[in-house]
């Protein structure tokens, strides 16, 4: 009998439908403005059962265009760029759209920025304008840009309206800035098209619905707040929710139960905190379900938020070259030690070494996604090398390690450049923090590589304790029955809290720190 071959890692359903021709993308994110025009598209929230603002989508788009109408008349046009140094207020969608509705280049950035961060950006976009909104310090060199302060943002609503630039799907449309080789981070370049292709999203993750009122998490400026909680909800004349307020624990369920939330977007590290918030079932008892992105959802987080809630997290990967590509949804269930099936649309695949062709299903190698998506980027800002190098073929390789089951579901192993080495061997920190992960004693754990001494270096997991620290001997004996024996910690530190951004992504580069002595334990 001749052996069954086994099925390549590929998924391929057939492409999505394209683009329409005129796009744009700010047209495209407000056509709810003819079909409901009275219905609220957002509201920024400042505490529970406090609003601070409220916009339908008439009004929305009102604003829009004749702040794009303000800015054409300072001279702004296709192709320009303007850094928006905007927080949590609806300025930042108002100068993000209409800048789009021109055909220029909006390109957010995040507030908590420090001078010289931001004059490197400066200094890379050759921006036509800086716009600040309020509490926001503007650069001390503009580097020729035009420089608009708060009271200037606001005197761009009072223009005559501008109209929407007919696009083109491939056009420009918005630059994020993302970590980049050598330290210096490097704009992304996405077309008008990226708005159409996020419907791929809406049941691929989201099981999203005009009657949805979205929650997230995050601020305005970051790419998963930009796209999951604004520009899809009004693509599909939904409700935005934003919290512009001060942080708490138990400030998200308080939100979600008086504000009506029907579906919550979060990072990973929002979700962990809330579980000791009180009154976490009563808070989110409207809810639908909770979306998580941003990195790897640990189980044991998952489990105890849906234990308590009983309302389930879909979890998704992207990144900031493609958005999210690969998520769980309503519409295809989580599976135990997966991070989401490809979203229909998409084609994806797992490729071996170096080439462009695929490993069987089952073994491991690097996640790509087919240059024909639309939600890819045009391109790095300013650096064709770079772009050329991530592309393999017909495949942009996302940098990360990732093997695909029988049925397209994808394990995520981690970043092909945060790999360990033990004896040799590379390991994904992804695969060690899935093992701790699933010690009742564990909330949340890390791993990474550090130097004991010269030349010599061991694998260490962080964690934060569930109740107070482990004995080192038992989680050593947790690993060794889950991980081989050099994939398993030499040493493990209890730590008061992992190293994570503003929008709650682990530091990874920052864990090494931890370890040395005189730092704040959990144990201390």
């Amino acid at each position: 009998m001749t052996p069954a071959v086994p099925l390549p890692a590929i998924f391929d359903e057939g492409p999505f439908a394209p683009a329409p021709r005129p796009f744009n993308l700010a047209a495209h994110a407000l056509a709810a403005a003819d079909l409901t025009p009275g219905k609220v598209a957002l509201e920024i929230l400042a505490g529970p059962g406090e609003v601070a603002e409220t916009w339908t989508y008439a009004r929305l788009r009102g604003a829009v265009l004749r702040t794009a109408g303000g800015l054409a008349a300072l001279g702004v046009g296709p192709g320009d760029r303007l850094l928006l140094r905007i927080g949590n207020s609806a300025d930042f969608p108002l100068l993000f759209f209409a800048a789009n509705a021109l055909g220029a280049i909006p390109v957010p950035t995040s507030t908590a920025l420090t001078p010289p961060e931001v004059a490197v950006l400066v200094e890379d976009l050759a921006p036509s304008a800086i716009l600040c909104g309020e509490g926001v310090t503007p650069p001390p060199d503009p580097m020729g840009a035009t420089l608009l302060l708060p009271a200037d943002v606001a005197r761009l609503r009072d223009a005559a309206p501008a109209d929407f630039a007919a696009t083109d799907p491939d056009d420009p449309a918005y630059i994020l800035y993302t970590s980049g080789s050598g330290g210096r981070p490097k704009g992304v370049t996405h077309a008008q098209r990226a708005a159409w292709a996020r419907r791929m999203m809406w049941d691929g993750w989201y099981g999203l619905t005009a009657d949805d009122r979205v929650l997230h998490a995050g601020a305005f400026n970051w790419a998963y707040t930009l796209g999951a909680g604004l520009m899809d909800p009004w693509a599909a004349g939904a409700t935005a929710l934003i919290y512009a307020g001060p942080p708490g624990r138990g400030v998200w369920p308080a939100l979600a139960r008086a504000h009506g939330a029907t579906i919550f977007a979060a990072a990973p590290g929002v979700y962990r905190q809330m579980l000791d918030a009180p009154d976490l079932a009563q808070g989110f008892a409207r809810l639908r379900h909770g979306l998580s992105a941003g990195e790897a959802l640990p189980p044991a987080v998952a489990a105890a938020w849906t234990g308590a809630t009983g309302k389930q997290i879909y979890e998704a990967i992207g990144m900031t070259e493609v958005s999210t590509y690969v998520s769980f949804s309503p519409a295809s269930p989580p599976v135990p030690g997966h991070v989401g099936r490809p979203q229909p649309g998409r084609r994806i695949a797992i490729l071996a070494g170096e080439g462009e062709t695929p490993v069987a299903r089952g073994e491991e190698g690097l996640l790509a996604v087919s240059r024909r998506d639309p939600g890819l980027m045009l391109g790095y800002w300013r650096r064709p090398e770079e772009t050329a190098a991530a592309m393999r073929g017909e495949w942009f390789v996302t940098g990360d390690r990732a093997r695909m089951d029988a049925s397209g579901a994808i394990a995520h192993l981690g970043r092909a450049g945060d790999l360990m080495n033990a004896g040799g061997y590379r390991v994904s920190p992804a695969e060690v923090e899935a093992a701790l992960a699933l010690h009742p004693g564990v909330a949340e754990a890390a791993a990474a590589e550090i130097p004991v001494r010269d030349g010599v270096t061991v694998i260490a997991a962080f964690y934060v304790p569930a109740a107070g620290p482990v004995p080192s001997e038992d989680l050593a004996a947790h690993c060794a029955a889950r991980l081989a024996r050099y994939k398993t910690p030499r040493v493990f530190y209890p730590v008061a809290a992992l190293p994570r951004t503003a929008n709650g992504k682990l530091r990874r580069a920052d864990l090494a720190a931890l370890a040395r002595p005189g730092f704040h334990t959990a144990s201390a």
